[in-house]
């Protein structure tokens, strides 16, 4: 099937660069983007969400800093400061 489509020009041109740094034509692209739209939009109209396909590796790792997840900044600019030290 053929289909044509409009799109601003933006987008053209970031395709078109893309297909230069692939080797990939710019209908390749397109198919594989809608592609890649229509099994995310299946999923959540399933109510299944990307982050399912990682469940089990979620929370398998751990820091040993027990409030990393909610004073993850502090902990970034702490370990920046030991750093220069």
């Amino acid at each position: 099937m053929q289909m044509t489509i409009r799109m601003p020009d933006e987008y053209k041109s970031r395709i078109e660069e893309v297909s230069g740094k692939t080797g990939l034509r710019n209908s390749d692209i397109a198919r594989m983007a809608m592609k890649k739209f229509l099994e995310d939009f299946e999923l959540q109209s399933r109510g299944e969400r990307p982050s399912n396909k990682a469940q089990d590796l979620i929370g398998v790792v751990s820091s040993g800093i027990p409030d990393l997840g909610t004073n993850h900044r502090q902990h970034l600019i702490n370990l920046m400061r030991d750093q220069k030290r």
